[in-house]
């Protein structure tokens, strides 16, 4: 998988890698604007591949939970004024702009290709859709998305040559956490969860999920109520919830060892993949290394 998306890469490589894809498909964008008919410069994008807002995330130690639970309703850096990205100026700015209405279209079209129908635009916003879930195309992305392609090189396990084994990738990763080893150790934690006095839990992600539920129907609740505020009373009450059943989470996880097992079961699972499609992986593997060279 590292060969396959460039995770094997150092921070550097993988910056260095970004800007010469970005120079490079903006250099094929400009080529072919200009065949379209218009005017195009290379919009070279500068910054970082990594960003990090420098607070550590700790779910598993009990300071950091006691006074975040979840994270959910109180995270860090949640009070931190946020500074605005600087962003370039788009180069072709001025020249979009003096294009008529028409001709302003005709150009987008040209670079991003056809904007999406209403079917589609509901198919991106729902998982199903009605008519199933939209799938971006390339060759009907424009200017831009033949561009994309032909830089970043086509996705091997995305092709023909590898179907049975995405197939075999997708329900794997599907299936995760559906053995008999994970419904062990989810019993034990249900268990536990229900003596301590916060029963009603199958899996260990219901507990957080049941916050994020709360949450979300407070906000929905609340829509066009003036006065609320991530500050209201409501809010800081949940919050409470959250850190004592977080707390609970935590020693319930603790004392059955969770984390460790599900990891142990994980690595099982996963090492029993590899050696059941070994000749599959390493060919998908060695495509992808001659897809980056």
């Amino acid at each position: 998988m590292n060969a396959l998306y460039g995770g094997d890469l150092s921070e550097e490589e993988q910056q260095k890698r970004f800007e010469e894809q970005n120079k490079k498909s903006e250099d094929l964008v400009a080529a072919c604007m200009t065949e379209q008919g218009f005017e195009y410069v290379p919009n070279i994008v500068s910054g970082s591949v990594m960003s990090s807002s420098g607070e550590e995330w700790q779910p598993e130690d009990r300071e950091w939970v006691s006074q975040y639970g979840y994270g959910i309703i109180n995270y860090p850096g949640r009070d931190t004024p946020v500074e605005p990205e600087q962003s370039s100026p788009d180069p072709n700015a001025a020249y979009v702009e003096s294009l008529s209405p028409s001709e302003q279209a005709a150009f987008y079209e040209a670079l991003y290709g056809p904007q999406p129908t209403e079917e589609e635009l509901q198919a991106m916003n729902d998982e199903t859709g009605d008519g199933g879930t939209y799938e971006y195309d390339w060759t009907t992305a424009g200017c831009s998305g033949a561009a994309q392609h032909e830089t970043a090189g086509a996705d091997p396990l995305q092709g023909e040559e590898f179907k049975t084994l995405s197939d075999s990738l997708n329900a794997f990763w599907m299936d995760m956490g559906t053995g008999p080893e994970f419904a062990a150790v989810d019993s034990e934690w249900v268990a536990c969860m229900d003596e301590a006095g916060q029963p009603g839990f199958t899996t260990q992600s219901d507990a957080s999920n049941s916050i994020s539920e709360k949450y979300n129907a407070f906000w929905e609740n609340a829509s066009g109520t003036e006065g609320v505020s991530p500050n209201s009373p409501e809010v800081k009450e949940l919050g409470e919830q959250e850190i004592a059943l977080a707390l609970v989470d935590l020693e319930c996880r603790e004392k059955v060892n969770y984390l460790d097992r599900r990891q142990e079961a994980q690595f099982a699972a996963e090492e029993k993949f590899v050696a059941d499609h070994k000749s599959e992986l390493e060919a998908l593997k060695a495509a992808a290394e001659q897809a980056r060279s």
